[in-house]
């Protein structure tokens, strides 16, 4: 099954974000919005609606998250953003980070297969699946939030911290470095680096390794791991939306955000 991905262009009102394949048990979502995959309300919802479906059908063991030429994911929509009154934000980072969490607690393998640059809000969905394999190059990933005067929220931080623990959290957090693939893995934040034309080929062969497992056990397993990361996530995460929602709107961020330019 393909859905075509149209850039810049709307089939019957509707824009494709995504593209999505299958290699026998083993279903691909590719981000194909424009040339730097950026995250929009409706490409949340496609892709949460995407992985709802994966979930369901019994016929599927894995889902392996890519994206298109040299961007995983710039992140955040923010030049389309700009457009949206804060009650609307605020009910698109309900969205988001309930992707998120949906991710980090889905019941099949999710491998991120992360093909070039991964920033902010694309770092957070890499950060949710269960494995991350970047190529080497010239590709970054980062949450440089900060560089850009907004903040992150408590299930992102939650996760982070899950993954590389407090103080690497700290560094990449507080200083939003552009981190290498090699500075990646050394921090944890990534679990493999290999070639960008070999990139597709191992990560297929990683997952369908993943998905050979029982799924019951291992969504079981997933779920004992990440628990207490869930309820730390639940119970902080609607105060933190309405948190970064505040920052978001305050003059010296908006300023900032106006100046950020998406080049397609």
């Amino acid at each position: 099954m393909i859905l075509k991905c149209p850039v810049h262009t709307e089939t019957g009102g509707k824009m494709e974000f995504i593209k999505i394949d299958r290699e026998n048990d083993i279903a691909v979502i590719t981000l194909c919005k424009g040339k730097v995959h950026e995250i929009s309300e409706p490409a949340v919802d496609q892709i949460h609606n995407a992985f709802k479906e994966f979930e369901k059908d019994h016929n599927i063991r894995g889902i392996l998250l890519t994206g298109e030429g040299k961007f995983f994911s710039f992140g955040l929509d923010i030049p389309g953003f700009l457009e949206y009154r804060k009650a609307m934000f605020a009910r698109f980072l309900s969205k988001f980070t309930n992707l998120y969490r949906y991710l980090f607690t889905y019941p099949k393998p999710i491998l991120a297969a992360l093909n070039g640059h991964t920033i902010a809000g694309g770092c957070m969905i890499a950060n949710a699946c269960d494995y991350r394999m970047m190529v080497s190059g010239n590709a970054r990933i980062s949450l440089n939030e900060i560089t850009f005067g907004s903040t992150v929220f408590a299930g992102a931080t939650a996760m982070l911290k899950y993954l590389i623990g407090g103080r690497n959290a700290e560094k990449m957090f507080l200083t939003g470095k552009m981190f290498t693939a090699e500075e990646a893995l050394e921090l944890g934040l990534v679990d493999r680096v290999v070639e960008v034309d070999s990139l597709m080929t191992e990560a297929m062969k990683e997952l369908k390794d993943m998905a050979k497992h029982d799924l019951t056990a291992y969504a079981h397993v997933k779920k004992l791991l990440r628990a207490p990361v869930v309820r730390l996530m639940e119970s902080r995460e609607e105060m933190s939306i309405a948190e970064f929602n505040d920052i978001w709107y305050s003059e010296g961020t908006w300023d900032k955000l106006k100046e950020i330019k998406i080049k397609e």
